[in-house]
This record gives C-alpha cells, structure tokens and sequence, in this order.
C-alpha cells in the first residue's frame, strides 16, 4: 500500500541555489526528454554521467565559453571568456580554465555530479515534480512525474526533425544528436518511430551532416562522437561479458 502526499518535494537537499540562466541549458533539456513518464524513471542510468557532461560542453560551446585545440592526434578544449554565474556550467568551465584538456577527461570528470543537479533544476523550474510516499505504509520514497509540457514541446522539435524532416536549428540538432548518442531513441517509439529512416537521420545529425546539424561548432561534434564511441564500446563489453 502506498501512501503518496500531493506536495511536491521542491529540493532533494533544502538548499538555495543560484537562478538558473534565462534559456532552459541543453543538458537540461537532454535529461528532461530522457526522464520516461509512464514509468517515473530516467532512460540510460548506466551511462548518464557520459551524456550529461556532453551536454554541458556542448552549452559552453553555443555560450562561446570554451575553445578547441588541435592537437596532432587529440582534440582538446580549453575555457575562454568569463567564468560563468550558472552552478551548472561553472564547474566544468573551471576545470577548463586550469589548462586545456581532452573532451572525453572533460566528461570523465565533470558528468558524475551532474545527475541530482539538474533535476534540481527541473523541479525548480517546475518541468518535474517529486512526489513522496510510503512503501508497505512505513518505507520512504520519492517518485519523479512531469510538471509542465516543455517536455511535449521538446519532444515535438525532434520527432519533426528525425520524421518529418524539418531543418533543425542548432540547439536542436545538438540535443537530437545527443539523444542518439545515449542510445536511446529506441525509447521514444511510437513518439518517434524506430525506423532505419529515423536511425539514419540521427546518425546523419551525430556526424554534423546536416546544414543546422552540425551544432554551430566543430567542438559539438567531438563531444557527440566520444559520447558515442564510449557508449559503444560499454555497450560491447557487457555483450562479451554476457556471452560467456
């Protein structure tokens, strides 16, 4: 028996925090579309950390806060411009600051954090609500459920530019591309069919293939190919693993 209270929950910790920049940030909206409503859970825990620390480089690239390096092998980053006031994003742009690092030790060390930040944000904001209750009438839980339609919203811009083949503007070939890199657009279906056609156009959007796909920066790219390759690579070591 569960007994639910209808007050949300506003924060996990009872801590004030900065207001968030005006403009909804990417990884925000990466991980509101990857939160499923029908089942109070978020798609790809496993990897999360991976996707979300993509997410906010690929932010401080369309802030123009970070730059790239070439190297003759690796692609590195490295913090330009003034430290930003958003708690999310000043993190990693400290880090960068320090000197200039590969994007894959970018994600490695900011992404872990990440995770109860931004669904902070979401319940400020009010796109997610938490809800408490009570398992067998005495065991505390927390339950997540929608608290807007920005996720609707959202969801609508990718399914017009993988279905219906609209031309996405940058932030939303970024966030559509980030999507596919997690790997679970699969999750989407029947939103967004799972269709060789949608596949194709995801991949098309990962490798800035595109026009707007390309994600206004060579950096967004990188970042979408090493959260891809990581994922992929995870995701062929637990085959193996499971095949012996």
């Amino acid at each position: 028996m569960n007994d639910e209270s209808q007050v949300p929950v506003e924060r996990a910790d009872g801590a004030t925090r900065e207001q968030p920049t005006e403009e909804p940030l990417l990884v925000e909206d990466v991980l509101l579309l990857l939160f499923q409503p029908s089942s109070g859970a978020i798609a790809g825990e496993n990897y999360l950390y991976y996707v979300l620390g993509g997410a906010v480089v690929a932010d401080l690239t369309f802030r123009d806060l970070i730059e790239a390096h070439e190297g003759r092998l690796v692609r590195r980053v490295a913090a330009r411009g003034d430290a930003p006031h958003d708690d999310v994003l000043r993190p990693a742009w400290d880090y960068l600051a320090t000197k200039p690092r590969r994007v894959q030790t970018v994600i490695a060390a900011i992404g872990p954090e990440l995770r109860g930040k931004v669904l902070d944000r979401l319940v400020d904001g009010g796109h997610l609500r938490r809800r408490r209750k009570k398992v067998l009438g005495f065991i505390p839980s927390e339950s997540l459920e929608l608290g807007s339609a920005r996720r609707a919203g959202l969801l609508a811009r990718v399914r017009a530019t993988l279905v219906d083949g609209t031309q996405p503007d940058a932030r939303t070939a970024a966030l559509t591309a980030l999507l596919s890199a997690s790997g679970n657009l699969h999750q989407f279906d029947p939103e967004i069919p799972w269709t060789s056609a949608v596949i194709h156009h995801a991949k098309e959007l990962e490798n800035g293939n595109r026009g707007a796909a390309a994600a206004g920066a060579a950096v967004t790219r990188s970042t979408i190919a090493v959260i891809s390759g990581a994922l992929g690579a995870s995701t062929a070591a637990d085959t193996a693993d499971h095949s012996v």
